[in-house]
C-alpha cells in the first residue's frame, strides 16, 4: 500500500515538473516578433532571483528558459583586448591625432570583424567567460582636459568636437550597419565628468559650471547617443554636483533617457555601485546604493552590490516591476546582438579564424599608425632620410620595447614590430647600422660607465626614441611603474632620458639628432627641443608602429597626424589638476602661449591655404553658412594634410571658448596640386552655450579662421600655413 501511494506520488510530481516544462513560452526566440514582444514575454517568466542574477556582469544561464550564461565585461579600446590573439591598433589619442572619422571607422569595423570571429569560435569550444563576449566597454570619450591624467591616452583628445566625430566613426564600425543585428556593442564611457585624478576617482565630486557642462564635458556623450546610436554607456566612479555618477537621475534620467533619448543599457564601473556606499558614504547600506543606482537608471552592476537588491525589495527601496524593466533593457541588447536567433540568421556569425590577425587588418594598423604620427620639428628639412645613409644610430630605452608599442587596455599579437626592427627592415643593407639602448626608461642607470652617448659621435644621424608607457602612464590598477597612482606629477621625461639626450647631443657635432617620443600624453620639451634637429610624436602606434615609423623616417610616407591635445611648455601653465572649471585649460580657453599648439603637425611639404569665401557675412537663425577655399601643396612631396575650420568670437563676454573647431578634413595633395574644400555649418552649429549651459542664437561678430592648425601666431612660426580669415554677423 505504502509502495503505491509512493510510486501515485512520484508519479504526480513528475506530471507537475513535466507540465511546468511545458508551460516554458519559447516564442521569444520567434525573430518575426517584435522587439519588446520577445524580451517581455522571456523575462516575464524568470522569478525575481533569476531577474536579480541578470543585472550583475558575470550573468549565469537559466537552463529552463535556454538562456546561456553570459559575461557583459569585454574590452577593444584599440583592438580586441585581453582575449589572445588580435590586431593592435594605435591607442586611442592616436586615432584621434589622425583626425580621420573614416579611418576611425575602418578601423572599428576591423576589430569588431575579429571580435564576431573570436566569439564563434569561443562559443564553439564553451568559453564564455570575461573578455570573450560581444559587449564592448569602448570608446572613452571623456575629454583629456589635463595632460596630468594617466588615462588621457584612451581618450581622442581634449576638443568635444573631434572627439564626437571620432567617436560616432568607431560606434559604428563596432556595431556595424545590419538593419537586424548589432554586429558588437559598444559602450560610451565613462559618464560624466571624468578625467582624473586617478587617486581620488572614487570619491570627488566635479561641480562644473552648466556652460562647461555642455560646453565641454557633454557633447561627445550626447553625440554618441543621439548619432551613432551606442548601445551602452558607462557611468563614472565620481561624483556630479554631489551625487555618484551610477545615482545620479539628473545624468540617467533626466539627460541621457528624456533629454536624448537613449535607448540602451547602462552599466557601472566596476565596483562603483558598492562605492556609493563604502567609498562614497552616500547611501547608508548597500542595498540602498543598490536600490539609488537601479532607480536612477542603471541595469548592468559590474561588481557584486546588485546581490542585495532583493533585500532592498524586501524593505521598500525598490520594486519588483522596475527590476523586471532594467532586466528587460538588458536582454534588448543581447537579442539584437542574435544571441537568441539561430546562427545561421546572423550575416555576423559567418566571420571565421581567417579574420583575425588577417593580412588586411595589419596593413590597416600601419596606415593607422601613419596616419597618427605627428611632426613637431623638421630643421633644415632633416626627414626625410636617405635609405642608404651610411651610419645610423637607433637607441635609446624604447627603440626596442614592444610594451612601448601597445598603450593600455590591449590585445597580444604575434607580428609586433619595434622601432629598431622597422629600421632595419627598411634601411638599405650597405648601411652600418648600429643600436644601443643607453638609458634606462625611468631611473637612472646602475653602472656609471656608459659608452652608448658617445656613438652619436660616430654616426651619420642619431634617432633616438624616448617617452613614457602604459606602466608610467594609465588606470591607478595598471601603471606599476607610475609615481602618482597612475596620472603624471609634471610633464617632463624622466630624468635619465633628458640627461641621455642632453650628451648625445653634446657630441653628436653637426649630424642630426632625430627624437621620437612614445606617450599617451603631452610631455615637456623644455630644454630638450634646441638640441633636436626633427622631433616625431608616435604616441603608442600599436603592432605596427616600428614599420609606420620607419615609413615616416625614411620618406615612404609623408607625416599626418596632428595633435588632439594642447602640449603645454610646462606643468606651471596649467590650473590645478583637481580643478574642472575649463578655465585656462585646452586651446579653447587657454590664454598662455604653449610649446606646441592643438592641432599643428607638419608634413614633409608646404601647405597653403587661400580664396576663402564665405556664403553670407550677415545671418540670422535658421540659415546656413557655407564656406570654400582652395589648398595647396607648393613643396616637392605628396603629402596628406587635415584642413581645420575654427569659429572665435570677435566680442568675448560671456566666457565663451576663445576658439572653437567646428569642421575639418583631410585631404590627399600630390605635389603640385590644388583642391577646392567646401564646409557646411548650419544654424545650430554657430549657437553658442551660455553661461546657465543653454545653446542659444548670440548676436554679434565672428571670425571664420580656417588653417591646417588652430589659429595662432606660434602655429604660423612652427611652420603651419597662414590661416584666411573672414567675419560673419548673426543677428
Amino acid at each position: 500500500m505504502i509502495l503505491k501511494r509512493s510510486i501515485a506520488f512520484l508519479y504526480i510530481v513528475g506530471l507537475t515538473l513535466s507540465s511546468f516544462a511545458q508551460e516554458v513560452d519559447f516564442s521569444f526566440q520567434d525573430k518575426n516578433l517584435p522587439l519588446d514582444k520577445r524580451v517581455e514575454i522571456l523575462v516575464s517568466q524568470m522569478t525575481l532571483d533569476e531577474k536579480i542574477a541578470q543585472l550583475k556582469n558575470g550573468a549565469p544561464a537559466i537552463e529552463r528558459l535556454k538562456v546561456p550564461d553570459y559575461n557583459w565585461w569585454n574590452e577593444a579600446l584599440h583592438g580586441v583586448a585581453r582575449n589572445g590573439k588580435a590586431t593592435i591598433f594605435p591607442q586611442g589619442i592616436g586615432m584621434g591625432a589622425t583626425f580621420d572619422p573614416d579611418l576611425a571607422e575602418r578601423v572599428a569595423t576591423a576589430i569588431s570583424t575579429e571580435a564576431r570571429a573570436k566569439y564563434s569560435i569561443s562559443q564553439k569550444y564553451g568559453n564564455h567567460s570575461k573578455y570573450a563576449g560581444l559587449t564592448f566597454w569602448t570608446p572613452n570619450i571623456n575629454i583629456f582636459r589635463d595632460p596630468r591624467w594617466g588615462r588621457g591616452q584612451e581618450t581622442y583628445g581634449e576638443d568635444p568636437f573631434l572627439t564626437s566625430k571620432i567617436g560616432i566613426a568607431f560606434v559604428k564600425g563596432l556595431q556595424g550597419d545590419d538593419p537586424n543585428y548589432l554586429k558588437s556593442a559598444a559602450c560610451a564611457k565613462h559618464y560624466a565628468v571624468h578625467s582624473g585624478p586617478e587617486s581620488v576617482r572614487h570619491t570627488f565630486n566635479a561641480v562644473p559650471t552648466k556652460q562647461d557642462l555642455y560646453e565641454t564635458y557633454m557633447p561627445a556623450f550626447e553625440a554618441l547617443v543621439t548619432e551613432a546610436k551606442v548601445e551602452g554607456v558607462m557611468t563614472a566612479y565620481n561624483a556630479v554636483y554631489g551625487v555618484p555618477a551610477g545615482a545620479s537621475k539628473f545624468l540617467l534620467q533626466d539627460v541621457l533617457k528624456e533629454k536624448w533619448n537613449f535607448d540602451g543599457y547602462v552599466t557601472s564601473d566596476c565596483g562603483a555601485v558598492g562605492g556609493i556606499v563604502y567609498k562614497m558614504k552616500y547611501a547608508k547600506s548597500p542595498e540602498e546604493a543598490a536600490a539609488f543606482a537601479l532607480d536612477a537608471g542603471m541595469n548592468l552592476n559590474c561588481g557584486g552590490t546588485f546581490k542585495f537588491l532583493k533585500k532592498a525589495v524586501e524593505e521598500g527601496l525598490i520594486t519588483e516591476k522596475l527590476i523586471h524593466e532594467r532586466t528587460k533593457q538588458l536582454f534588448k541588447t543581447r537579442f539584437r546582438l542574435g544571441m537568441f536567433d539561430k546562427v545561421d540568421d546572423n550575416p555576423y556569425s559567418k566571420l571565421g579564424p581567417e579574420n583575425i590577425h588577417s593580412k588586411a587588418h595589419i596593413e590597416l594598423a600601419r596606415e593607422a599608425a601613419q596616419k597618427s604620427i605627428v611632426l613637431l620639428k623638421n630643421k633644415n628639412n632633416t626627414l626625410p632620410l636617405a635609405k642608404d645613409i651610411k651610419v645610423p644610430y637607433v637607441t635609446g630605452p624604447f627603440a626596442n620595447s614592444s610594451d612601448m608599442l601597445m598603450g593600455s587596455y590591449y590585445g597580444v599579437s604575434p607580428g609586433i614590430v619595434t622601432i629598431l626592427a622597422g629600421i632595419t627592415d627598411a634601411i638599405s643593407l650597405s648601411s652600418s647600422l648600429n643600436y644601443r639602448s643607453g638609458a634606462l626608461p625611468f631611473h637612472k642607470n646602475i653602472n656609471p660607465k656608459n659608452w652608448a652617448p658617445n656613438v652619436a659621435a660616430e654616426s651619420d644621424v642619431t634617432i633616438c626614441v624616448v617617452g613614457l608607457t602604459a606602466d608610467r602612464e594609465g588606470e591607478e590598477v595598471d601603471a606599476i611603474a607610475a609615481e602618482n597612482v597612475g596620472d603624471k606629477v609634471d610633464l617632463k621625461l624622466p630624468e635619465n632620458q633628458v640627461n641621455y639626450i642632453k650628451q648625445m647631443a653634446k657630441v653628436k657635432k653637426d649630424k642630426p639628432l632625430v627624437l621620437i617620443i612614445a606617450s599617451g600624453s603631452p610631455v615637456s620639451l623644455e630644454g630638450i627641443e634646441e638640441h633636436c634637429d626633427a622631433i616625431l610624436q608616435i604616441w603608442y602606434p600599436g603592432e605596427q608602429g616600428g614599420n609606420a615609423v620607419a615609413d615616416i623616417l625614411f620618406g615612404d610616407v609623408s607625416p599626418s597626424g596632428h595633435l588632439p591635445i594642447t602640449f603645454p611648455k610646462n606643468v606651471a601653465q596649467l590650473p590645478a589638476y583637481e580643478d574642472y572649471s575649463m578655465k585656462e585649460r585646452t586651446y579653447k580657453y587657454m590664454t598662455k602661449e604653449p610649446m606646441f599648439p592643438f592641432g599643428f603637425g607638419l608634413t614633409y611639404s608646404k601647405t597653403e591655404i587661400n580664396n576663402l569665401k564665405i556664403s553670407d557675412t550677415k545671418l540670422k537663425k535658421n540659415q546656413t553658412l557655407n564656406i570654400s577655399v582652395d589648398v595647396s601643396n607648393t613643396g616637392n612631396y605628396d603629402i596628406e594634410d587635415v584642413v581645420q575650420l575654427y569659429i572665435s568670437p570677435v566680442d568675448n563676454q560671456e566666457n565663451l571658448p576663445l576658439q572653437s573647431l567646428k569642421a575639418f578634413k583631410r585631404v590627399d595633395l600630390p605635389k603640385g596640386t590644388s583642391k577646392n574644400l567646401n564646409f557646411s555649418l548650419s544654424a545650430e552649429d554657430l549657437k553658442v552655450i551660455n553661461k546657465n549651459g543653454e545653446k542659444v542664437w548670440r548676436k554679434g561678430a565672428y571670425k571664420i579662421i580656417v588653417g591646417n592648425s588652430s589659429p595662432s601666431k606660434l602655429s604660423v612660426k612652427l611652420g603651419a600655413a597662414e590661416p584666411q580669415e573672414a567675419v560673419i554677423q548673426l543677428r
